[in-house]
């Protein structure tokens, strides 16, 4: 894991790989070029994970010096691609998964993409045919944002290295900060909350030929993977769930390969004690314990000290706890902010940020954490929607009532409450019986000009991101698996995850997400995913005996919380309404002042439930404050 940056036209300029010099810590490296565009520069900040040795840096050349490489992520078979290149004659210089990358580029060419097992975003110049090729990993767990403008093109790992770029002056992406704002959601589309700089999409490579392209030129990024369809594999739980551990144990194997210690994140909940149960079992014998670091606030609703308890009684891994207090929160908003670029929408990213804070401390350079699992498997609690529908569909009466049941005594949810978006739609009384009321206070935050101007287009957020993939409407459980990992809710935590392991120079790896699992878990659409009452089943079914029982059974959701409802009831009420006032004062034409006032005052009294808005609505303000936009 590491940093990258390529510039064409623009002045090489150091400093916009030095920007993130927290991505790579471990060294640096620094190449320019000249082509018919105007010059090139490569640069590269180096987190030391597989093969230490000097002669790993980069930027990489091969032996002729013809291709050039920046490379940020892990090959995780790179073992297996190797030992392919050298019975075709190739020879290695280093142990380095980044110069398999460059010689399997080398030999193959762009079909190098569909054999590669990892995370990946890297840049390869071809110094004979002055072509640049980027790639990003298929799921986009590696970032790569780019700008393009008259002055030149510039890629990096974070947006911070393309604001300063001549000629650039950041301004705010109104559309995205109405998606912020009114959903809470980033990272959906390629562009982002700042206007002019866009990622490379997930599953996408790009070529620029120089020889031709000048500066404001086309860009044609191309899909090198998309998903596969829903329901296009059918088989029994039972050979489902075989299958899907023999992938999830292979995907452990390839993710714990490193030469530096590698540790895990421990919430407590199912996906991330999957994992570290699944670690346990391959860790050698005389070696260190396992490192499981977790985020815990004893005496709040949302502490999982004890199934924490309970995995590491079972894995007998070595527990390291962080816990954090609101003024820290508070203290610290800035550093995080500025590490993750854009506004994040919980204050739930700070636990997180404080359990990789903790891992560097402790010497741990490699974290797995077990984001994707909801995504793939249905985990969130608004899948039972697309469960429901399946359901009253195809008549099945047992399963449907199974469901109610399970989650009534569960989660304590009425079946009432479970059935109302359903009857809801009847005609007449019965109907208008079962709709629910308005929310008291329910008035748009939104300036009604703001609103209107940028709203979604289709009748709603979903309706958009649908629309611009080409797919129809959501009609089944994998149809919205796919939209969770594709758009709404994978790509930003993915993005969270980056950030914050990176500004603490830690490589998080992220074993849910190997493409072959992915592709699985996608082609199963609403099979063994939810079953009765139980959500990711197959994953229960599969994993059983690597989880304490109180695991293997949990229904609860919690991940790494913060109890942000008491936490801004209490201590920080007049920090939140105070911050508050400023993003009205920075982004006048954007709100509906009085609207805003009387939402957060309702919310902060207990008058109306708590949701994440208080804190879309801070962080948002303190955001433009910080590179100085305005609105």
């Amino acid at each position: 894991m590491c940093g990258l940056f390529a510039s064409v036209v623009f002045a090489p300029d150091r400093r916009f790989i030095d920007a993130v010099h927290h991505r790579g810590p471990d060294g640096d490296g620094w190449q320019t070029f000249e082509s018919p565009a105007g010059s090139v520069a490569l640069g590269h900040r180096r987190l030391s994970i597989i093969d230490l040795d000097a002669r790993a840096s980069q930027p990489m050349s091969c032996g002729d010096g013809r291709f050039w490489l920046v490379f940020n992520g892990e090959i995780y078979n790179y073992l297996e691609i190797r030992a392919e290149l050298q019975s075709l004659g190739r020879v290695f210089r280093t142990q380095s998964d980044g110069e398999v990358l460059l010689e399997a580029y080398k030999v193959w060419g762009e079909d190098a993409l569909q054999r590669f097992i990892g995370m990946f975003a890297f840049l390869i110049w071809d110094a004979r045919d002055k072509v640049l090729f980027a790639a990003r990993d298929r799921l986009g767990i590696k970032p790569l944002f780019y700008l393009a403008t008259p002055h030149g093109i510039a890629f990096g790992s974070e947006i911070k290295q393309l604001t300063g770029l001549p000629g650039y002056r950041a301004q705010l992406n109104p559309r995205r900060a109405h998606d912020f704002l009114t959903h809470g959601i980033t990272d959906h589309t390629t562009e982002t909350l700042f206007d002019g700089i866009a990622s490379l999409a997930p599953g996408h490579c790009l070529k620029l030929d120089l020889t031709r392209w000048r500066a404001s030129g086309a860009l044609a990024p191309r899909a090198y993977w998309s998903v596969p369809e829903p329901e296009s594999a059918k088989m029994s739980l039972g050979d489902a769930a075989t299958q899907f551990r023999a992938l999830f144990m292979d995907s452990i194997k390839l993710h714990m390969r490193s030469d530096v210690r590698v540790g895990s994140c421990l919430s407590g909940g199912l996906d991330s004690s999957s994992i570290v149960g699944a670690q346990s079992l391959y860790w050698p014998e005389k070696a260190e314990p396992l490192h499981a670091i977790s985020a815990v606030f004893p005496g709040t609703a949302v502490d999982e000290s004890r199934f924490i308890d309970d995995v590491i009684a079972k894995t007998k891994a070595k527990s390291l706890r962080v816990t954090c207090s609101p003024e820290q929160l508070i203290a610290e908003t800035d550093d995080i902010l500025r590490a993750q670029d854009e506004p994040f929408g919980s204050t739930s990213l700070y636990a997180q940020y404080r359990v990789f804070e903790t891992a560097r401390a402790h010497g741990v350079k490699v974290m797995l954490d077990g984001q994707g699992a909801d995504e793939l498997l249905g985990g969130y609690h608004g899948c039972f929607h697309f469960h429901y529908a399946r359901l009253i569909r195809s008549a099945q009466l047992f399963g449907l009532l199974r469901t109610l049941s399970e989650r009534k005594r569960w989660h304590g949810i009425s079946m009432r409450d479970q059935l109302a978006p359903y009857l809801a739609r009847l005609p007449g009384p019965l109907g208008r019986a079962f709709q629910a009321p308005a929310p008291a206070g329910s008035a748009p935050l939104l300036s009604n000009a703001f609103e209107s101007a940028h709203a979604p287009r289709h009748g709603g957020l979903m309706a958009d991101l649908l629309a611009a993939e080409g797919r129809g409407p959501i009609r089944s459980l994998g149809d919205y698996c796919v939209l969770l990992t594709q758009s709404t809710s994978l790509p930003m935590l993915l993005r969270y995850e980056d950030r914050n392991s990176m500004a603490h120079g830690i490589e998080a790896r992220v074993p849910f997400l190997d493409h072959r699992l992915v592709e699985f878990a996608i082609r199963l659409g609403d099979q063994h995913k939810i079953v009765g009452g139980d959500t990711k089943h197959i994953l229960r079914r599969a994993l059983a005996d690597l989880l304490p029982p109180s695991v293997a059974h949990r229904r609860d959701k919690i991940g790494f919380a913060t109890p942000e409802a008491t936490w801004f009831r209490g201590p920080l009420r007049e920090q939140i309404r105070c911050g508050i006032e400023d993003t009205l004062s920075l982004a006048p034409s954007i709100f509906d002042a009085a609207c805003v006032r009387a939402h957060v005052e309702a919310t902060l009294d207990g008058q109306k439930s708590f949701d994440f808005s208080l804190w879309r609505l801070y962080i948002f303000g303190r955001w433009m404050r910080m590179h100085g936009l305005a609105a």
